[in-house]
């Protein structure tokens, strides 16, 4: 396999690359060159943050290089864990905060408040968020169960009629957390969990899907080469005409 290998499938541009360095190093370059093409046209641009691993480096790139003027970009998150504090280092809050809102000066930063105590009135407060603030950018990672965002296989809808739900989680991704290091034990790990759903997903007018590992191998074999179905949710990138997929040679072992 050679270096920076690219190819198309169906509409989904993937990118290979030897090191997870250089991946996030390409990704970041990506986000410069788009965001700052936006913002030659508009007034602000949105941007839907994943969390997880993939995006460590590459969110860590994008706020070193100060290329972005974040004072004119909107920031909203795709998913976090029904109950959970926002102090709770297991939070995507947290991780957000953490990782990034603290190191920029952005527009505004809008949390999904997982320990709501009125869960439903949340996914309605989410949803004019999201009405409020067009998706310009999305940035994604994909779960070993092709899992985007919580849109577990199970529950994961193409024709969703909504923009924010409530999901119960696969044992397999509360099983991954735990791997992750996220949580200690299975039994802390939630339940439940919000989730901007699919079409929500794909309204976003550019998605960058980072996915890397061993681990994921498998997943992205099934991604790319089988069925586009819920029973893959991130097969569905290979209908947005603005996706890019980038890997590293380990995730891309099985092509």
């Amino acid at each position: 396999m050679t270096s920076n290998q690219i190819f198309t499938v169906d509409s989904l541009v993937t990118e290979i690359y030897e090191s997870e360095e250089k991946l996030a190093i390409a990704a970041a370059k990506i986000v410069e060159i788009y965001i700052q093409e936006v913002l030659k046209n508009q007034e602000e641009a949105t941007i839907l943050l994943a969390t997880g691993n993939s995006q460590l480096k590459f969110l860590d790139l994008i706020i070193a290089a100060q290329k972005i003027d974040w004072s004119r970009i909107n920031l909203l998150h795709l998913d976090e864990y029904l109950g959970i504090e926002s102090k709770n280092p297991a939070s995507f809050r947290f991780y957000l905060h953490e990782k990034v809102e603290k190191n920029i000066n952005s527009k505004s930063f809008n949390y999904l408040i997982g320990d709501t105590l009125e869960p439903i009135e949340e996914c309605d407060r989410y949803t004019k968020l999201l009405d409020k603030y067009p998706v310009d950018l999305c940035f994604l990672g994909i779960g070993v169960n092709g899992h985007l965002a919580f849109n577990e296989p199970q529950v994961a809808n193409f024709n969703d009629p909504h923009k924010v739900k409530i999901v119960k989680l696969d044992p397999q991704t509360r099983s991954a957390q735990v791997n992750q290091g996220h949580f200690y034990i299975l039994e802390k790990v939630p339940k439940y969990a919000f989730t901007v759903t699919i079409p929500t997903i794909m309204s976003a007018k550019k998605i960058l899907c980072l996915a890397l590992g061993e681990k994921k191998a498998k997943i992205i074999r099934q991604t790319l080469k089988g069925k586009i179905s819920p029973l893959c949710p991130a097969s569905i990138l290979r209908r947005h005409s603005q996706a890019t997929l980038l890997l590293d040679k380990k995730s891309a072992a099985l092509l």
